[in-house]
């Protein structure tokens, strides 16, 4: 018996390679999709993907009446909470790939998804690299006491900073906050140059055309430096990969589950 799925964002740049990969695989199957556009037609004929039958609905609601087992979410932060809330309230296991979401989102997505049995993996990178550069930083952190991150993303990328840089950001500050020799409010000139604040941890975001996706963090001290980063030289196949291992786990786990850690082990 194969795995139901619905993919929410199923026509964008993520989505269809994504349900290109579940169509070839043969323990998933789609059963429904999500999209602005092309509603009610064929996901199959949008994407050219053969032997698949799937409809396309632009509102979560009606796509889950096909009875997904899995709800995976590549839209936006305009759209992604409600998409995730109605899914947890059906008792549909959840992988979220989209960024915008807020710690309190998440608390109470967590709730939520224990309060009715499911699994939710929220990854701000899907990246096998990316999940193995954060749990490093967080090794690196409890022996360095200043640090800063940098992100690199396309042009066009709406969101800033990018959801790897505020999933590292959160994830260090359960280790400790770094040091700022000169605290942002006292600042000279333009505090902003300095980067966003983001649980403790200063971002830089950089947009520009020639870049994937990119995420560096640099550790100092007076003596020594370290970076670590992590490049998805592939537009999308680091992200499916590591997206196929969260919808064939999420099944096993209960409530939220940050990143892929709760599948890669250390």
């Amino acid at each position: 018996m194969k795995t139901s799925i619905c993919v929410a964002g199923a026509t964008g740049k993520m989505g269809s390679h994504l349900c290109k990969a579940i169509t070839e695989s043969q323990d998933l199957t789609i059963v429904s999709a999500i999209a602005k556009n092309y509603t009610g037609q064929s996901l199959g004929d949008i994407l050219n993907i053969k032997n698949l039958e799937a409809t396309i609905y632009d509102d979560v609601i009606f796509a889950l009446k096909k009875s997904p087992q899995i709800l995976i979410d590549f839209t936006h932060a305009s759209v992604v909470k409600r998409n995730v809330i109605l899914a947890i309230q059906q008792q549909v296991n959840v992988v979220i790939g989209s960024s915008g979401l807020t710690e309190s989102d998440f608390v109470e997505i967590n709730e939520l998804a224990l309060q009715n049995n499911v699994g939710v993996i929220a990854a701000g990178n899907f990246s096998i690299s990316a999940v193995l550069m954060m749990q490093f930083a967080e090794i690196a952190a409890t022996h360095f006491s200043n640090w800063e991150i940098i992100e690199y993303s396309y042009d066009g990328k709406p969101d800033a900073p990018s959801g790897t840089a505020n999933e590292l950001a959160a994830r260090l500050a359960k280790v400790k906050s770094p040091e700022h020799k000169v605290a942002i409010e006292n600042i000279v000139g333009l505090p902003t140059s300095r980067g966003a604040n983001v649980d403790g941890t200063q971002i830089h975001a950089i947009r520009l055309p020639g870049f994937n996706s990119s995420c560096e963090i640099i550790f100092g001290t007076g003596a020594e430096r370290l970076k670590i980063r992590h490049d998805a030289i592939d537009p999308t196949k680091p992200y499916i990969d590591g997206a196929l291992l969260a919808i064939r786990k999420v099944s096993e786990l209960k409530g939220l589950h940050r990143g892929l850690d709760a599948i890669v082990k250390r």
